[in-house]
C-alpha cells in the first residue's frame, strides 16, 4: 500500500482493487471478508441523512455517491471551502 494509514485504518486493500475470486484465483476468505464490508459501508442510511448529503453533495457540485465515498474513505464532510479535492473528485469522473 503506497497511501500512508492512519488512525482506525484497518491495512487491507482498498474495496475497488481487490482482484479475488469471481471464481478466480484468490483467498476466498479476504473476498467474503471484503464483499461484507463493502456491502456494510454502502448499506441504506435514514432518508433524512440521504437528504441531508444529496443537498451538501449538490451544494459543492459533485453527486451523492461522490461526497458519501468521501465520507467513507477520509472521514470528512467536504465543504465549499474544499475547492482543490472538490476539482479532484471531478477529474477523476469516468
Amino acid at each position: 500500500m503506497t497511501e500512508p494509514t492512519g488512525r482506525g485504518h484497518n491495512r487491507g486493500p482498498r474495496l475497488d482493487d481487490y482482484n479475488g475470486p469471481e471464481w478466480g484465483d484468490g483467498n476466498a476468505y479476504l473476498y467474503f471478508c471484503w464483499k461484507n464490508a463493502h456491502r456494510e459501508a454502502w448499506k441504506q442510511v435514514p432518508r433524512d441523512i440521504a437528504m441531508f448529503r444529496l443537498r451538501r453533495a449538490e451544494a459543492i457540485g459533485l453527486t451523492y455517491d461522490e461526497y458519501t465515498l468521501e465520507i467513507l474513505e477520509r472521514g470528512r464532510y467536504l465543504q465549499a471551502e474544499d475547492i482543490a479535492r472538490i476539482e479532484a473528485i471531478k477529474r477523476a469522473r469516468k
